[in-house]
C-alpha cells in the first residue's frame, strides 16, 4: 500500500482544534506522511511526538503556496485545512489559490472536523484501488490560442 501525504494547515484560531482532532485520531496518522505550515507544524510535531512533520513556511510568509506546489508535484494526497470563515485574513489571495489548486487537482480537501473525519476514515486512504483521478489537462496543452 502506498502512504498517503497529508497537508495540515489551520488558521490561528482553529490550530487548537486542529491539533487535538490529529492527536485523536494519533493511530491512523501514524501511517500517514505529514506536511503542515510553519507554527501549525510545530504544535503537531510537539504533540505527535514526532520529529518527521515537514514544517514550511508559515501560511502567510509563503507557506500555503508551498502546499500548493506541492499538490500540483503530486505529493500531496489529502489537504485539511481548517480555515476560519469569521476571521478576515490578509493572505485570503493566497488561502484561495491553494483552494483552486486542490480543486483542480482533484485533492479531498477538509475545512472542518467532520469533512476530515470522513476523508480519515475512507477506503481512500487505505485501499490502493481506490484512486482519485488526476485531471486530463490535454486540452489546456493541445488548444491554440486564437490570432
Amino acid at each position: 500500500m502506498a502512504v498517503k501525504s497529508v497537508a495540515l494547515v489551520a488558521h490561528d484560531n482553529k490550530k487548537k482544534e486542529l491539533v487535538d482532532w490529529v492527536s485523536r485520531n494519533k493511530t491512523r496518522f501514524a501511517q500517514l506522511k505529514l506536511f503542515a505550515t510553519g507554527t501549525t507544524g510545530k504544535l503537531l510535531a510537539e504533540r505527535l511526538g514526532r520529529d518527521d512533520v515537514v514544517r514550511l513556511l508559515s501560511g502567510p510568509l509563503g507557506g500555503d503556496q508551498q502546499i500548493g506546489a506541492k499538490i500540483a508535484e503530486g505529493e500531496i494526497d489529502v489537504l485539511v485545512f481548517f480555515w476560519d470563515p469569521l476571521e478576515p485574513q490578509p493572505h485570503d489571495p493566497d488561502i484561495k489559490a491553494l483552494l483552486r489548486i486542490a480543486a483542480l487537482w482533484n485533492i479531498p480537501v477538509a475545512c472542518n472536523s467532520a469533512t476530515a473525519e470522513f476523508i480519515l476514515t475512507s477506503a481512500y486512504m487505505t485501499d490502493d484501488q481506490h484512486q482519485i483521478a488526476k485531471p486530463d489537462f490535454s486540452y489546456y496543452t493541445t488548444r491554440t490560442t486564437p490570432q
